[in-house]
């Protein structure tokens, strides 16, 4: 479990696409509220499921953050994980740096290391998480 995880709520009520539910295609959209003590909530829709997954990666999603809203820092040990960004643009923490992103940008937490993701603008934020199991 990552750091700040369990503080989080996850919901899967149907609410209509990118605020908890289902998306277009039929794949489940979780809200969690304060994910890893951040503020606000993320939207995730896992683009494959466990099996897909093989044991090999721990998530690949689709993650939103609405205006306003944080991931909050969170480390990863045993893994690495990548974001590719979609849309919006908010400022990245990395380990004890925070720079700007938008989309188009690649951020990169190695092992061992954290990271946390801000949504600074006024649309939603949009990336694509990877997490490989080391």
């Amino acid at each position: 479990m990552e750091a700040g995880q369990s503080r989080a709520r996850r919901s899967k009520t149907a609410l209509p696409h990118k605020k908890g539910g289902t998306s277009h295609d039929g794949r489940a959209v979780e809200k969690v509220e304060q994910m890893a003590g951040g503020k606000g909530h993320i939207l995730i829709e896992r683009l494959l499921n466990e099996e897909q997954l093989n044991g090999k990666c721990g998530l690949y999603a689709k993650v939103t953050l609405e205006p306003g809203c944080t991931l909050g820092v969170h480390g990863h040990t045993g893994e690495t994980e990548t974001y590719y960004l979609l849309s919006g643009e908010g400022v990245y923490h990395d380990n004890d740096k925070s720079y700007p992103v938008k989309a188009g940008d690649v951020t990169f937490c190695e092992d061992g290391g954290t990271h946390g993701l801000d949504n600074t603008g006024d649309t939603e934020l949009t990336f694509m998480a990877l997490i490989i199991k080391g």
